[in-house]
């Protein structure tokens, strides 16, 4: 196995989220990226030398941590009376089939593409917790810290709804939670506040409304019907508004990637068009000039010392609408499996220190959950998936996400000492 070492960022700068694919990853032969070699940085901008200043432990790469737990709670529901249409996919055989040039793109999709700044409130903690959870101490000294970051969104209605990226206005890396304030801002220059309609941070997709009407909705395309080796154009806002509505472009160079960010899979398309920082929630669009791609994530070198350039990833268009759709009309996203645990990882080195298998530790169980039912409980060690052997969360997820919500996962498990399987029917997750 290759050592690729790389770094994969989202599209924001400074502020990590995880984030999972609801859909069924399709299986797919090519190479296969390891996260535990490998991990994703943000890509929207912001206050990065803020975070750097308040807490030197940040990792801004994103690197993947030790400790991690399921996403349970991860769904904000919709909220209020909801006016805007679900977004519809308009295939190439639907339109005129006379592809645009660059210039034409542009002048097509650009009034659809918007600025957004988040403002964080998060505290950080000068000193460290020892015992990963399985016992230990620590102590702190909390300080609170206000920080913006900014990212891009794409309108998909003419009456104010915009579709952009969950980790834009959320922040789950460092605690800091959905955004205090978010704000808009139009390629008229015109700023308006935002309220979020529904987020969520698995898929890493967000609906937000402005009180405005008559915009310019973006037109969205057939991402299955894309060609590897097909042009597409990126527009989106690197390193902040000073660069606000960048043009970049290239070609489709993978489709039906299936990365792993932050112990999270997601099914991906791949681009060389350029992809920095600010650049998250922006349009990919194709020779037609319609939307068939959020920019989302790139890999970066940080950790590394080859040279990677030109490797950006975009969540497709068709699971865009799909995740849209959910959020408008249930609130949240459906068919998500969810076991019901919060877990840890147990490294060779923890499992000498604590006399346990190497696996996924089980912190807690939801009450009423599939995992409870089934009857998993606080200090199992999860070791294998399906008979498929697992040592990390990141392993467990993509096992648990190659099923849909009420379909059953054997799970093997030691407990005391003692190796045990159960059959877990899983449930579907959902914000309480």
């Amino acid at each position: 196995m290759n050592e690729y070492n790389a770094n994969y960022n989202y599209d924001n700068n400074g502020m990590n989220d995880n984030y999972t694919s609801p859909k069924k990853p399709k299986k797919h032969t090519g190479t296969k990226i390891v996260a535990s070699l490998m991990a994703m940085a943000l890509v929207s901008a912001g206050s990065i030398g803020v975070y750097r200043a308040v807490d030197d432990r940040f990792d801004l790469s994103g690197a993947s941590s030790s400790s991690s737990s399921e996403s349970i709670d991860n769904t904000q529901k919709a909220t209020g009376v909801l006016s805007a249409d679900t977004v519809s996919i308009i295939s190439p055989s639907d339109i005129s089939d006379t592809e645009l040039s660059t210039e034409e793109i542009v002048e097509k999709v650009l009034p659809s593409v918007v600025g957004i700044e988040s403002t964080f409130t998060f505290t950080s903690s000068s000193s460290s917790y020892y015992g990963y959870g399985f016992g230990g101490f620590g102590g702190s000294s909390p300080s609170t810290t206000t920080a913006t970051a900014t990212g891009t969104g794409v309108i998909i209605t003419d009456n104010g709804y915009i579709v952009t990226n969950a980790h834009v206005i959320y922040d789950s890396e460092y605690g800091a939670g959905l955004a205090n304030e978010i704000s808009v801002l139009l390629s008229d220059d015109t700023s308006y506040d935002a309220e979020v309609i529904g987020y969520d941070t698995d898929c890493d997709i967000a609906v937000l409304k402005i009180n405005e009407t008559g915009l310019t909705a973006a037109e969205f395309g057939d991402s299955d019907s894309l060609k590897l080796g097909e042009s597409v154009v990126a527009i989106g806002n690197p390193l902040g508004f000073e660069l606000m509505d960048t043009v970049t472009s290239g070609i489709i160079s993978g489709m039906n990637r299936q990365i792993t960010i932050n112990d999270k899979a997601m099914n991906l398309l791949q681009t060389d068009a350029a992809i920095n920082s600010g650049n998250s929630g922006g349009p990919l669009i194709n020779k037609y000039g319609q939307v068939i791609g959020i920019n989302s994530s790139k890999m970066s070198s940080s950790y590394s010392e080859t040279t990677i350039e030109g490797i950006g990833f975009a969540i497709p268009s068709n699971e865009v609408a799909e995740i849209i759709d959910d959020i408008m009309e249930y609130g949240y996203v459906t068919g998500k499996p969810q076991l019901g645990i919060s877990c840890q990882d147990v490294t060779e080195t923890i499992a000498d220190m604590y006399n346990l298998p190497v696996g996924v530790y089980v912190t807690a169980v939801t009450d009423g959950s599939a995992a409870e039912k089934a009857g998993l409980q606080s200090g199992d060690v999860i070791i294998a998936v399906d008979g498929e052997e697992i040592s990390t969360s990141e392993e467990l997820n993509a096992q648990k996400n190659l099923h849909s919500a009420g379909e059953a996962v054997e799970i093997t498990f030691v407990r005391n000492g003692s190796e045990r399987t159960v059959t877990i029917i899983l449930d579907e997750a959902v914000n309480n």
